[in-house]
């Protein structure tokens, strides 16, 4: 799980999303109904959240699936008033959704949520990722909950990002000897490539670390030069995201 940013919509969907939230009241079928009944509205608030999801459409929770509906983040049934808020709706893929996440909104005593939404939260202060197993461990209640609820510790998905690791740091030597050439157009294909994988976790975590005092020692030395060309413009022709 990434941080990431939540634009401003058009002031046009806005108002239509809140002319749609007051019917709510009257609405014969409940709030529920009422999204589903919004074609239009859950047709352009995909496409905004499309643009906001890491690497090509990836599920904001997993990182590992392609992103296939809105998930409400406070569930309908627990908040039918937010059904239509912005701040609420985050992009997951099927089995994050329906057969993680589903209803369910673990609070504190204090009710305020303990899961991580990454549009508001940053992930690394609630999880640590270890990179060799591809393992998350908890490092508060919110991140304690999180792995549970979106079942971030399934077997295929720390596998997946064990392997996305040993990937990304073969990708990035290869940067790195790229740029060092001066083949710049192959490097930025490789650039670009390593930042709309899948598994967006787990190089967020590389870039992180790539500053640690042990880093090159851990991730060796091009692979560090590769992670510091991501994160300088002028390194590599296009632009490049952290």
């Amino acid at each position: 799980m990434i941080p990431l940013q939540r634009p401003p919509l058009p002031e046009e969907l806005v108002e239509r999303m809140s002319a749609r939230g007051e019917r709510l009241p009257q609405y014969r079928g409940g709030a529920r109904e009422l999204w589903r009944d919004s074609r239009t509205i859950r047709r352009e608030l995909s496409a905004h959240l499309v643009a906001m999801a890491a690497g090509l459409s990836r599920c904001m929770y997993c990182g590992d699936s392609e992103g296939t509906s809105i998930d409400h983040f406070q569930p309908i049934a627990m908040a039918p008033q937010r059904a239509f808020d912005w701040l609420n709706h985050l992009w997951a893929c099927a089995y994050c959704n329906s057969n993680q996440k589903r209803d369910l909104y673990p609070m504190d005593r204090d009710g305020l949520a303990l899961l991580i939404d990454p549009t508001a939260d940053e992930p690394a202060d609630h999880l640590d990722l270890v990179l060799a197993t591809g393992a998350y461990r908890p490092r508060t209640a919110k991140g304690s909950e999180t792995i549970r609820i979106f079942g971030l510790d399934r077997p295929v998905l720390e596998r997946g990002r064990a392997q996305a690791y040993v990937r990304c740091r073969s990708m990035l030597r290869d940067l790195a000897r790229l740029a060092e050439h001066a083949e710049r157009a192959e490097a930025g294909a490789v650039a670009h490539a390593l930042t709309v994988q899948p598994f967006a976790d787990v190089l967020y975590e590389m870039l992180r670390l790539r500053t640690a005092p042990r880093a090159a020692l851990v991730f060796g030395a091009e692979t560090v030069a590769g992670l510091n060309m991501l994160k300088d413009p002028r390194a590599l022709r296009g632009p490049l995201h952290n």
